[in-house]
């Protein structure tokens, strides 16, 4: 049995779990989020918790059991707290503004780069005096959240050595020494 898949997943107050033949639907008070189901799973409400089962011990209905299941329970946690992730950028000359969801990034190219937000997805940005830009991202979806910030890091990686580029807050960037000072 799958560890993951067979624990039962905690359905808050305010959220309601429906089943549909080949879907699972989570409202809450952070949205609506909807999970296409393979057909050999199975989802069951009882009360305040839902169960996820498989058939048999089949090695794709094994690796299906533990998937859904953890995508059940994200989505269930995103529509009663939801996700944020906090992007920083490190780099001189670097800023980041934002006029509803369109996002504007001027990261040391010729040109800026814009990028409009999906309507899932509340954005906020902040550029202090002597502090790095920060994009923080919110948003009920776990999958589309990781997505957007990972098309927004793609735009100017972290380089190893000097450390410049887009990262999430607390990322440890992994330091490169660089060329060694003269030849004997």
């Amino acid at each position: 049995m799958s560890r993951i898949g067979k624990q039962p997943i905690n359905i808050p107050a305010g959220v309601t779990v429906t089943v549909d033949k080949a879907s699972v639907t989570v409202k809450g008070p952070k949205g609506t989020l909807t999970q296409e189901i393979n057909p050999n799973i199975t989802v069951s409400v009882e009360g305040s918790v839902c169960n996820v089962t498989r058939p048999d011990d089949e090695k794709l209905n094994r690796s299906m059991h533990g998937l859904y299941r953890s995508l059940i329970q994200n989505m269930v946690t995103g529509v009663s707290e939801g996700y944020q992730k906090t992007l920083e950028l490190v780099g001189v000359g670097y800023r980041v503004s934002n006029q509803g969801q369109v996002i504007e990034f001027a990261l040391g190219y010729t040109h800026n780069i814009f990028m409009s937000l999906p309507s899932e997805i509340k954005i906020e940005t902040k550029s202090e005096r002597n502090q790095n830009p920060i994009v923080i991202l919110e948003s009920a979806d776990k999958q589309l959240l990781g997505q957007v910030c990972a098309k927004i890091r793609s735009f100017r990686k972290p380089e190893p050595y000097k450390g410049k580029g887009v990262r999430f807050k607390g990322e440890v960037i992994r330091r490169k020494a660089g060329k060694s000072a003269g030849k004997k």
